[in-house]
């Protein structure tokens, strides 16, 4: 039971499929995912709502399917009309910080934020708008994120960590200092997201020769479904030159890049021990999307096989709940109403519209209870020439959209997917049911054309803004000087000697 507002922590990684690590089953080095799922609570089957990074995202900040909101691709606005749990986390007397990554496109780069620590990653204008009206799919994703990978000295994304895991350190140091007001802190980061470029320390954690290999290989392209072979043509992986050698490369710098991604977590769990913030601090570790890391011949995501839709999940608070594994359906829409649980806010009484997920807590405190569960997710972005849709009910897994036929997944007795049994006729009454949970979901002309129509209006302004001086969206921090060391607002002798103490 949740007695008082405990800090909240939430952790985001990128790309980051639950297959890999311990505690699913995998053999990645992660000593301190391992420890906080062993102490914590597993939910076994957790779905992102769009696999691919800013819809995803959108979709869990807001509590809502991406299409609800407009979050249509990577190139889609995020509108600041839209509550997020960061506004509503605010109105229940929460200091709200973002340190990482969240993908935002548009003039808003806060959407309720008290501050941001670190700046996009990403472009934060319409450049990456898709056209669903040209005979073209491009993507930013392709062979050559496969086969350049291995060991690097520095990458990009490194930068981009490292500044995370600083600026996140030095809040929580803040926080400590200045007891009081309980906080919300959403530290992500973007590894293990391509290009599988590791540091050498990490990549000596694995033997090359003992990296696993993808368990399903690439089907004969006369038992493939359309989506699979749409998005093998997207990503530009059929007649690649995409050798073994090139696959166990691949595979073991994304799980050195898992391995670092734990090392920047233990760093960040040893700041909050140090700084006695552990003892009422939430921990929630998750990801936006996984990746097929060669599985079915596909890499990346944009895909409704579970390696690329189905994220870690772990909720650590021993001090409200036991450890435990759940194996009900769940999603990322259903982190918002967590959250705000967690935080004793109704959110029900709050928001202005009905939101598509469901507080956990009660799955937490009883991890062993399950229900059948439904699970939604869509994808709407380039690869796809009309919506698609996918529903996860009990053990049955439906997609289907546009002139794609019915593919249904038993997870149960086929988890890696590799049978289509829509046709089975001792399986119909389940296929209609889920086609009817997908028809009560969406409307699929509709959508399409709103689609269309943003398509073409984000790729219009886009166009203007390259005639002359564009609009600057991207998040500009403070001079970062001024962040590196704490200082206080008053008089030096009234801060300065505001250490931590060590509990």
């Amino acid at each position: 039971m949740i007695q008082d507002k405990p800090n909240i922590l939430l952790i985001q990684a990128d790309q980051l499929k639950p297959q890999v690590l311990k505690s699913y089953g995998g053999i990645a080095d992660t000593p301190h995912l391992d420890s906080l799922a062993d102490e914590g609570v597993v939910f076994e089957n957790a779905y992102c709502n769009f696999p691919l990074c800013a819809p995803s995202r959108f979709s869990m900040l807001a509590g809502m399917l991406p299409s609800r909101i407009g979050a249509y691709d990577n190139g889609a606005e995020y509108l600041a009309q839209i509550p997020t749990m960061a506004h509503y986390l605010r109105l229940a007397g929460y200091h709200t910080c973002l340190s990482g990554k969240q993908h935002f496109v548009g003039p808003d780069m806060l959407h309720g934020f008290h501050e941001r620590l670190v700046p996009e990653l990403y472009p934060t204008d319409f450049s990456w708008a898709p056209s669903w009206d040209e005979d073209r799919m491009d993507s930013n994703n392709n062979s050559t994120g496969v086969t350049r990978s291995g060991v690097c000295t520095r990458s990009v994304q490194i930068d981009h960590d490292e500044a995370v895991l600083y600026r996140a350190k030095s809040k929580l140091h803040d926080y400590a200092r200045t007891e009081g007001q309980p906080f919300f802190l959403l530290a992500s980061f973007t590894h293990p997201h391509e290009p599988y470029f590791a540091l050498q320390k990490h990549w000596d954690r694995y033997r090359h020769d003992d990296i696993p290999m993808p368990v399903t290989q690439l089907q004969p392209a006369k038992v493939r479904d359309l989506h699979t072979d749409r998005i093998l043509r997207h990503h530009s992986l059929l007649d690649s030159g995409i050798t073994e050698s090139h696959v166990r490369t691949a595979r073991h710098g994304y799980l050195a890049n898992v391995s670092y991604f734990d090392h920047m977590l233990g760093d960040l769990l040893d700041t909050l021990r140090q700084t006695g913030l552990s003892r009422n601090t939430v921990i929630l570790l998750t990801a936006d999307h996984g990746d097929m890391l060669g599985e079915h011949g596909l890499w990346f995501k944009k895909h409704f096989f579970d390696h690329a839709s189905r994220v870690p999940l772990i909720v650590h608070a021993p001090e409200y709940f036991s450890n435990g594994r759940s194996l009900v359906n769940v999603s990322l829409v259903d982190l918002l109403p967590t959250l705000c649980d967690l935080a004793g806010f109704k959110v029900a009484e709050h928001a202005p519209q009905t939101l598509d997920g469901s507080s956990l807590v009660s799955q937490c405190e009883h991890p062993e209870h399950s229900n059948s569960g439904a699970v939604y997710a869509e994808i709407t972005s380039e690869g796809v020439p009309a919506p698609m849709f996918m529903v996860r009910s009990g053990q049955y897994k439906l997609i289907q959209g546009g002139d794609v036929p019915p593919v249904l997944y038993d997870l149960a007795n086929d988890p890696e997917e590799r049978s289509n049994v829509a046709d089975e006729p001792e399986l119909t009454d389940t296929r209609r049911s889920l086609e009817s949970l997908i028809q009560d979901c969406w409307d699929p002309a509709s959508l399409e054309r709103d689609i269309r129509l943003s398509q073409r209006r984000r790729r219009l302004v886009h166009a203007a803004h390259q005639k002359g001086t564009a609009p600057v969206w991207d998040h500009r921090p403070e001079d970062p000087t001024v962040s590196w060391i704490h200082r206080g607002p008053e008089l030096y002798n009234d801060w300065a000697w505001l250490g931590i103490k060590t509990p």
